[in-house]
């Protein structure tokens, strides 16, 4: 009857230990989770795909500024609606999306000057240039989740996201 009680005995603090464990992982993990939601988002297909940065010059056309353009693709199959997207860069500039689905497998060319917008292009109507030679984008969801980041120094481009 001895062995069989140390064998309980042995069972049972063995799953308490097993128990207390588990109990001290699962703050971190939650903890760990919470932080993931508020600052980046889970993987996405919606990304930055390219860009084509201004040159410095006095050139304010918007053929000029048209020429500098952040692409953003949705590498998924479904489309997306990017209704209340963000597209900002280092200095805090920013282009909100209104209602544009963007089709699975498929991109948008977001130019910095004035146009009319289509299925491959939107324009943010500004009248100065926004991406310089060193600068990051950032694409946010609804949210405000990161969902990529692009950054370029000059002729170095460096992907973050």
């Amino acid at each position: 009857m001895s062995a069989s009680l140390a064998t309980r005995r042995f069972v049972a603090a063995f799953l308490a230990a097993g128990a207390l464990v588990g109990a001290a992982a699962l703050p971190a993990t939650a903890d760990d989770h919470r932080r993931d939601r508020d600052h980046r988002a889970p993987h996405s297909s919606i990304v930055i795909s390219d860009v084509q940065y201004g040159t410095a010059g006095r050139d304010r056309s918007d053929r000029a500024l048209n020429r500098e353009w952040v692409e953003v693709k949705n590498t998924g199959r479904k489309s997306v609606n990017l209704r209340g997207f963000t597209l900002s860069d280092r200095q805090g500039n920013r282009y909100r999306f209104e209602d544009f689905r963007l089709d699975g497998q498929s991109s948008v060319k977001v130019h910095t000057g004035q146009g009319r917008d289509t299925r491959r292009d939107v324009y943010q109507d500004r009248r100065h240039q926004i991406w310089d030679e060193r600068d990051t984008a950032t694409l946010r969801d609804n949210r405000g989740n990161v969902l990529d980041t692009d950054s370029w120094n000059g002729r170095r481009h460096h992907r973050n996201g």
